[in-house]
Formats: C-alpha cells, sequence, structure tokens
C-alpha cells in the first residue's frame, strides 16, 4: 500500500535515529502536591525554561524538542498539509441527501478510530494529549506547538521524511510492541513466556496472542490474549451505532448491507463476522459512498520476532500456530469519484494475463487466476475522513490500499480484494516544486519524460501486484522482513509487465516509458530509513538494484539518468528472487536478499543531499474541512 513521499507506508527493527541531543529539554522537575497556584506558575516558568510537568497527579510529561526545533518543525516549510474535501465541495454538494446524512454518521466514526489507533500505538498517547491541550489553553506556546506535531503524526512519537524519530515527551520512547503489548515487555522474556506455556499446552492461548485482532496483557507470569472487540468495546459500540443508522439513510442497497455486517462484526469477538464484513466489502463497485476500517500490520515489530527464536519457532511449527503481527486500525470516508474509477477499472481485465505472467507461477496458487470471477474491485475516492492508522503521517501517509490483506479469513472463504485510491492525497503537489526537484536530482534529457500521472499509474500497478504472486500465509515465516519483501514485490511487478500492457493497448510506449522514469526518480529518498520502514527500505534495495543491473545511473553530483532498455528486464530479475523468497518462507534467506540490497553508498547521499536542498519538508498533516463540520 504506498504512502506518498516515495514512503509507501510506514514502519521493522532496528531502532530508528532520534532527535539530536541539543534539541532536548532540561532534566524533569518533581511535581507531586502542588497546589493549583504552583501549577499555574510553573507552566508559566516552563515555557522559558523549557520545563513542563505533569497531569492528572499519575502522569509528569516533559517536553522533549526545544522552542527552536518546534518553531522549525512546525513552520509551513517544514509541515505540509494535505488538505481533504471541503464543505463546499462539488463532489459532497451533488451527493442525495440520505447519503449527506450517512455521512455525517460515518464521519463520527472516524473520528473515534483516531483514539482507538492512539491507544494501540502507544498507552500513554491520551494522557498526553490532555496534556498538551492544558497547557495550550495556558499559553504555553512549546505546548502548542507539541500538540500541533502530535496530531499530524497521531501520537507521541513518529517518524519524520528523514528517517528521525521524532519523541514528543522525554522518557517515553517507541515501543516495538506499540501499546500491543505490556510497555516492558522486552523481546526476551516474551519468547520465554510462549515457549513455557506452549510446552503447558496452553496452545490455544498462545494462538490468540499471535493472532493479529488482540491487545496482550500480564496474567502472573504467562500473558493473555484480549479480543479487540472485547478491548474496545465501547469505542466499537459508539462506531457500530453510527454504522446502523448511517444504513438508514445511505442511498445504495449493497452498501447498507456492507455498513450492517460492518456493525455486526464490531459488537462480537468473532473473526468470521469481520470475513463476511470484508467480503462483503470487497464486492462494492457501483456505491456513492466509500467506508472501510483498515486493517494494516506495519506497526508491530514484536510479534514477528517470535521465529528467531529457534526453539519458540519449531514448538509454534509442531502446534500449528502461525504468528500474525497486530493490525493497526484506521478509517476511511470518502465519496467514489466516477470518472477516476472508470480509468482504473480499464486494467482489470488483464490481471488474469498478468497472473499467468508471475515468475514462477507454476509453483503456487494466488487469488486471481485465469478462469472463474476476478475478485478484484478498484475505486478511485474523493475523502471525507482519513483517520487512525491511515492518516497519522509518520513520514508519509497513505495514497492507495489493496485489502483485505492475505492473513485475513475473508479469502479464505472465498472472498475477494479491493482497491481504494486517494485522490486528494496524490493530487496536491506544486509544480513549482516538482521542477525544483527534477532541476536537482535527474539529466535534464529526461524531464519530459517524468509525469505525475505516470506515478498514479505505477501505482495502480503496484496495488494491483499486492494481488499477484502466492497466495494468503505463505510468507508468514519470513518474520519481520515479510513487509518488506510484499512491499518490493508490489513495485516490482507493477514495472514487469509493462511491456504486457502496452501490448494489451493499455499504456503507449511514451507512457510506459513516463512510467519508468517517474518510478526511477521517486525510487530515491531524502536519507537513507530505518529497518522498521519497510517502504523506504525497499526503496533503497531498488535504487541499489537496478544500479548494479545498469537500467540506473547516478552521477557522482547526484544527477539520476535512465537506461529505459533495461528497467522492464531489471524489474523482473529482481521479482523473480522475491518470489523465491516468498515462497521459502525463510527469514534468513529475506534477510540475506534485503541485506545484499540495503545499503547506503555516495550515490545515495549525493541524490538525497540534492533533495533535501530542494525540499525541506520533514513532515506533513492530514486536514480534514467537511470532516469537522460534519462533527461539529
Amino acid at each position: 500500500m504506498p504512502s506518498v513521499n516515495n514512503d509507501m507506508k510506514v514502519k521493522m527493527p532496528a531502532m530508528p535515529k532520534t532527535a539530536k541531543k541539543e534539541d532536548s529539554v532540561q532534566p524533569q522537575v518533581e511535581t507531586k502536591d502542588l497546589s493549583s497556584a504552583m501549577m499555574d506558575k510553573l507552566s508559566a516558568a516552563a515555557n522559558i525554561n523549557k520545563v513542563n510537568v505533569v497531569s492528572n497527579n499519575t502522569e509528569k510529561f516533559e517536553l522533549n524538542l526545544s522552542t527552536a526545533e518546534l518553531e522549525k518543525r512546525t513552520n509551513k516549510d517544514f509541515l505540509a498539509p494535505k488538505v481533504l474535501l471541503k464543505p463546499d465541495s462539488k463532489e459532497y454538494t451533488n451527493l442525495a441527501e440520505g447519503d449527506k446524512e450517512a455521512l455525517k454518521h460515518l464521519a463520527k466514526t472516524a473520528k473515534i478510530m483516531d483514539t482507538i489507533y492512539m491507544k494501540m500505538d502507544n498507552e500513554k498517547n491520551l494522557a498526553f494529549k490532555e496534556y498538551l491541550e492544558k497547557e495550550t489553553a495556558k499559553g504555553n506556546k512549546d505546548a502548542e506547538m507539541s500538540l500541533k506535531l502530535f496530531t499530524a503524526q497521531k501520537g507521541m512519537s513518529g517518524i519524520d521524511m528523514e528517517a528521525n524519530m521524532v519523541n514528543l515527551a522525554k522518557g517515553q520512547p517507541d515501543l516495538p510492541g506499540k501499546a500491543f503489548y505490556p510497555s516492558d515487555l522486552k523481546k526476551e522474556e516474551f519468547h520465554n513466556i510462549l515457549i513455557n506455556m506452549l510446552e503447558n499446552g496452553e496452545k490455544e492461548e498462545v494462538s490468540k496472542i499471535l493472532s493479529q485482532r488482540t491487545i496482550v496483557e500480564r496474567d502472573g507470569d504467562k500473558l493473555k490474549a484480549v479480543d479487540y472487540c472485547d478491548k474496545f468495546k465501547e469505542e466499537f459500540t459508539q462506531i457500530a451505532d453510527e454504522l446502523d443508522k448511517a444504513a438508514e439513510t445511505s442511498t445504495n442497497k449493497d452498501f447498507n448491507e456492507y455498513l450492517k455486517l460492518q456493525s455486526k462484526a464490531l459488537r462480537s469477538a468473532d473473526p468470521m463476522l469481520d470475513a463476511y464484513a470484508d467480503k462483503k466489502w470487497a464486492t462494492l463497485q457501483d456505491t456513492p459512498l466509500e467506508y472501510t476500517i483498515t486493517r494494516e500490520q506495519y506497526a508491530d515489530r514484536m510479534t514477528g520476532s517470535v521465529v528467531e527464536n529457534e526453539k519458540l519457532n519449531n514448538l509454534l511449527k509442531e502446534n500449528g500456530i502461525v504468528p500474525q503481527s497486530k493490525d493497526s486500525l484506521g478509517c476511511r470516508v470518502g465519496i467514489v469519484n466516477k470518472e477516476g474509477t472508470d480509468d482504473l477499472l480499464r486494467i482489470k481485465k488483464y490481471l488474469p494475463m498478468l497472473a499467468e505472467h508471475m515468475p514462477l507461477a507454476d509453483k503456487y496458487t494466488q487469488t486471481i487466476s485465469s478462469e472463474g470471477e476476478n475478485k478484484q474491485t478498484m475505486v478511485d475516492v474523493d475523502l471525507v475522513a482519513l483517520s487512525g492508522d491511515g492518516g497519522a503521517y509518520r513520514g508519509g501517509v497513505t495514497l492507495a490500499e489493496n485489502l483485505p490483506n492475505g492473513d485475513k479469513m475473508s479469502l479464505q472463504i472465498g472472498g475477494g480484494r479491493r482497491n481504494v485510491y486517494h485522490r486528494q492525497i496524490r493530487t496536491t503537489s506544486q509544480p513549482e516544486k516538482l521542477q525544483k526537484k527534477l532541476d536537482a536530482v535527474l539529466d535534464p534529457k529526461f524531464h519530459k519524460m517524468y509525469s505525475e500521472q505516470a506515478d498514479h499509474w505505477f501505482t495502480i500497478g503496484h496495488e494491483n501486484a499486492h494481488s499477484l504472486g502466492p497466495k494468503n500465509n505463505c510468507d508468514a515465516g519470513l518474520g519481520k522482513y515479510r513487509n518488506i519483501v510484499e512491499e518490493n514485490k508490489a513495485d516490482m511487478g507493477s514495472i514487469s509487465f509493462l511491456d504486457d500492457l502496452v501490448k494489451e493497448g493499455m499504456y503507449t510506449e511514451d507512457e510506459k516509458n513516463q512510467i519508468l522514469v517517474s518510478f526511477a526518480t521517486n525510487t530515491f529518498l531524502k536519507a537513507k530509513p530505518t529497518m522498521d520502514q519497510a517502504h523506504r527500505v525497499r526503496s533503497v534495495m531498488q535504487a541499489n538494484y537496478f544500479q548494479k543491473e545498469g537500467a540506473i545511473n547516478v552521477s557522482d553530483d547526484g544527477k539520476i539518468s535512465v537506461n529505459l532498455e533495461k528497467m522492464v528486464p531489471t524489474a523482473k530479475k529482481m521479482l523473480t528472487e522475491i518470489i523465491e523468497v516468498q515462497l521459502s518462507g525463510d527469514m534468513k534467506k529475506a534477510e540475506d536478499f534485503i541485506n545484499t540490497n540495503f545499503y547506503w553508498n555516495d550515490k545515495n547521499e549525493a541524490v538525497a543531499k540534492n533533495l533535501r536542498e530542494v525540499n525541506k519538508t520533514l513532515n506533513g498533516v492530514v486536514e480534514s474541512p467537511l470532516l469537522d463540520e460534519l462533527t461539529k
């Protein structure tokens, strides 16, 4: 699932770089049992001395970034807005009254999902948010700026576009298990507890602990799993109630049926109910509105670590347990754009042919086949809301999604997939900024071949390629490398089939070249990413691989040129290696493949330096004016 800014969507094991030491605050001050008057004095002093304290008698917080750093990061040159639909947009005003009413209820669920996501991300997020709001009300400018960044990244910590981990609260690190696991649970202890539980015959509970839909808590010297429906019962019930109300006024029968199925799934801890809702959602093609509760697994860096422990991994295999990283939840509310959707559907008829052309296709089954129904729907959407995981701007924000993912039960009961593309995220660039980028990093003779529309075509190929290749969970054994490999596969699938699509008349030769040049340019980054940034890691891997094959060349001063004849063959070669890794289910093989291609050399840095000089943006924020109006 791609994200803008060459990120395609975040988040795996080496910890990210942190903010520089000189940007930290001074040592924390004890504030227990202070009166309200004393609290006000301390708050005023904090604005001067950078010492920020407190909240609710149990939590104490200290802002981590200096005033100068906060001023820089909240400046318009460093914090880029992505503006979704406005109240006076024609997309909204042209809706039927019943759909407008339904949007009010769907919009409320998006706000609730933000709360759920923040609870999943860090157990102290909400307390810190409350602290920032109170301090802002008192006139604390540093708290006000921290709140702006908190709102953008939807949490206390998040990675920026230069791979720095931005921690807004001192002493509150980003945890590999987020809030899916106890904050004091270390990897070694986690593994040992699971080994002991399996040796004691507690297979069912371990299976739940390693499920994608549970929060894990301590239970004495053991662990226990709590289903999302039970952990977030209050919020899930509120969302379900709003979905039922939306289904009463929405004008589309199929959409209403889906909303009711999704509502039912939120009220009961039954994975099969989710499967029924997912299966129905994946069939929606001709609906005025779009609504999705998204579930992605990029944030959880704890669950996948179980395959690193040989004893534990063997026990899991003996017990038939396939570990699944935790789902981070998000919400998308939008209006389907008919013209954009018609453009997307042009490629649908070619998917069975592309499936047949996948490398090693005779060695596996896949979702798309040349026989029977092609279970893939596609819609282009004008966004009202992108909340929770999808709207958290951490190095990038979601550009499009192909769901459900391969671990979901709906695919096992015959369901299909659905691609949703986000118009407002991809159409907000400024021509003058784009030209500065091209001048900085691309050989002038290729400038005319660069096209933002071609970048959208590439994204379409990326999302469709997620539906191609080995089906479902054969790559679960890749552990923490699973997402990197899958995103790499999607990119290479998009490039590998361009010649086929030119022959079929989907693209012209010129359009193919535009896709190739745009891909080559966008695969280079502003800074070396960390291993927990699956999308960015695969970009660096591809930049290096294509250079080794002579398909891309980078001059010493950081200018990119493209050998158009070598691009597609190189993509096919890399795609074959990726499929071999996925079929192996071997984490060591995945690690070797990644380490061979993921490195940062002088050529990468030369391009990165040029990009940083023309693009100061460090982060972004999703602004939702229509959502705000509908939820007043």
